[in-house]
Parts: C-alpha cells; sequence; structure tokens
C-alpha cells in the first residue's frame, strides 16, 4: 500500500536545495537522469505508454484504501502528466518501479507537498497487492532517501500517512522516519507526518 503521496500543489517556489541544477533547468546538455536503484528494483520515468499498469495501480480499492476513492483512467493519465512535469521542474517525481525481470511492481519517488504552509520534501510509494509482503516498498522507500540525500542534497524527507494506515507507517519507520505531528492536508484530511532529518545540505554524486 502506499501512503498519501502525490497530492498534486501547483509548482509553488521550492527550497533552493531542491532546485535543479542551472544546465537542466535550462536544457543545456543531453543526458540521462539519475535515477535510485537497488538490488531488485528498477526506477524509470513514467511515459504515457505506462496508463494501463497505472490505471491498474491507482484504480485498485486496496491501494487506494486511505483515499478518498481509486482513480479513474483519467486520473491515471494526469497523474503521468503530473509527474512528467514534475521531472522537467525539478529532475524527480514518482517514478515507475518494476522487478529486475520487468515486472511491474507500482510507483515510489519523491515529490514537493504542502503541509502547515511549508513546502517539504515527501517520500511515496504504491505496491500492487499482488506484489505487496515482499518488502519492495520498504526497498525503494530506502533507495528514494538516499537519492534525497545524495543527490538532491536534501536536509529533510517526510511522508504525509493516513492515521490508520500502519502498512505505510511501517515502511516510513523502516527507512528511518519518525511520526512528528499530526495535520490536515488536502482539503481537510487528518494525516500523521513522519520525518526525518538527512544530513548537512551537501549532495555527494560519487554514489550515483
Amino acid at each position: 500500500m502506499g501512503n498519501e503521496v502525490g497530492r498534486q500543489p501547483q509548482y509553488d517556489a521550492f527550497a533552493e536545495e531542491y532546485q535543479l541544477p542551472r544546465w537542466r533547468a535550462h536544457g543545456w546538455a543531453t543526458f540521462t537522469p539519475m535515477l535510485p536503484d537497488t538490488a531488485r528494483l528498477a526506477f524509470r520515468e513514467m511515459t504515457p505508454d505506462d496508463l494501463d499498469d497505472m490505471a491498474l495501480l491507482l484504480g485498485d480499492p486496496q491501494v487506494m484504501t486511505y483515499y478518498p476513492r481509486p482513480k479513474t483512467r483519467q486520473e491515471a493519465a494526469h497523474w503521468i502528466d503530473w509527474n512528467r512535469g514534475l521531472y522537467r521542474t525539478r529532475g524527480y517525481g514518482l517514478w515507475l518501479l518494476a522487478t529486475i525481470d520487468g515486472d511491474f511492481v507500482g510507483d515510489c519517488g519523491l515529490t514537493p507537498q504542502i503541509v502547515d504552509g511549508v513546502t517539504e520534501l515527501e517520500v511515496g510509494y504504491h505496491v500492487l497487492p499482488a506484489m505487496q509482503g515482499r518488502g519492495y516498498a520498504t526497498e525503494a522507500a530506502a533507495a528514494c532517501r538516499d537519492f534525497a540525500r545524495a543527490v538532491l542534497g536534501a536536509t529533510r524527507l517526510i511522508a504525509i500517512i493516513h492515521p490508520d494506515n500502519r502498512p505505510s507507517q511501517r515502511v516510513a519507520e523502516k527507512i528511518g522516519l519518525r511520526p512528528e505531528k499530526h495535520a490536515t492536508v488536502h482539503g481537510g484530511r487528518a494525516a500523521v507526518i513522519y520525518a526525518a532529518v538527512l544530513g548537512d545540505g551537501k549532495p555527494d554524486h560519487h554514489r550515483w
């Protein structure tokens, strides 16, 4: 199951340490984007061709238990567009997640989210029911945490999680996040904010 990731805030001014490198933002170079990686999972950017998989994921009642409702196919298409916009403007977003053998798992990644008037960097994850129970969410979320620290130079990471969503809370706890406060988010929905301090804000590109 996923946490409460993926509300689509307007592209407000984000903290400077999370902005794109100047050369990428202005298209000065052709490059292969850096992505998280793990021993069992592959990350890649979503494309419109992923609509069938993403509609299956986001339309699943079990995956979307702690959302107001499952998403329609059109909403899944908007989800893909939102993340593609984040790749262009931020250099990150929710990435498509698959096994190294190519089996679709879900999505996982980093998004800017507004909590109590402050824009935070959130790790989020959604895993197909058939792929749950294998540790994929924890493995992927840990890789995104490390990416946030080493590549983005992020000093803080959060997860916005429904108070009753114990599976996602356990994933957050396993990657070092701890409950920090209760908040009301996205039109009045109750959430627990899990958070962790990541480091000194200096990227470590030697790992990538």
